[in-house]
């Protein structure tokens, strides 16, 4: 009988959060929390010390997101098992998110027992997704605009997500470990891909597609996004 419990580390840039996963995921005697993580940063490191079994991730993040914490994570580490746990239910954030490498995505309004369940299931290897969030990935495929970030690579993406929150280029040559040339490159091709000219046709962009509400909350020091009412996991 295999009794080895399976080790999460836990990543929310707000301690008092961490407090009440660790609290309600330890309740289950199969699950301990080995490790705490507030930045994208910590995240990695953390993750290469403990090799965590689960990891507990959330989206927003102050500087680089759960996203770019995502990709970073599973380079080093291709069989990380990673679940995003957020308020962000935008699809084209979740599929960033998934196209990172993350094996699912729950919204925070799920009940306690989802987010359990979740992480055993994550724990085995199986894909999560809340079913709020599997409608709305769904249906954006009827949404032509939406569409358009998918086709970024989750680095791409996450430039983009940092320069239309305000950053400069210095900035987020800095949060990526990225020299600021290297940055303008890519930045260009992601408005090849996505079929625009200069920064203020990317805001725009975003805006119409519904992004900057989350890229910008951040930065306004907000960290609730309005998701619908709590919806039963999809197993995939």
């Amino acid at each position: 009988m295999n009794n080895r419990q399976t080790r999460i580390l836990l990543v929310d840039d707000h301690a008092v959060v961490r407090t009440g996963y660790r609290a309600l995921l330890e309740m289950n005697p199969s699950l301990v929390v080995a490790a705490e993580a507030a930045t994208a940063d910590e995240a990695y490191a953390a993750y290469r010390k403990h090799v965590p079994d689960v990891v507990v991730m959330d989206i927003m993040l102050p500087g680089s997101s759960g996203i770019e914490a995502t990709r970073r994570i599973v380079t080093f580490d291709a069989r990380a098992r990673i679940l995003m746990f957020t308020m962000c239910t935008h699809p084209s954030v979740v599929q960033q998110a998934l196209e990172a490498g993350a094996l699912g995505v729950l919204t925070k309004d799920s009940s306690p027992d989802l987010l359990v369940e979740g992480v055993c299931s994550i724990a085995r290897g199986k894909r999560v997704l809340s079913r709020h969030i599997a409608e709305s990935v769904a249906f954006s495929n009827y949404v032509p605009e939406s569409k358009l970030f998918g086709y970024l690579t989750p680095r791409e993406f996450e430039m983009c997500r940092l320069l239309v929150s305000g950053h400069s280029l210095d900035q987020i040559a800095e949060y990526l470990n990225l020299s600021p040339k290297t940055v303008a490159n890519k930045l260009s091709t992601a408005r090849r891909k996505l079929g625009v000219s200069s920064d203020i046709e990317l805001v725009k962009l975003a805006s119409e597609v519904g992004l900057v509400p989350w890229v910008t909350e951040r930065r306004l020091g907000l960290d609730v996004v309005t998701t619908q009412d709590a919806d039963d996991e999809v197993r995939i």
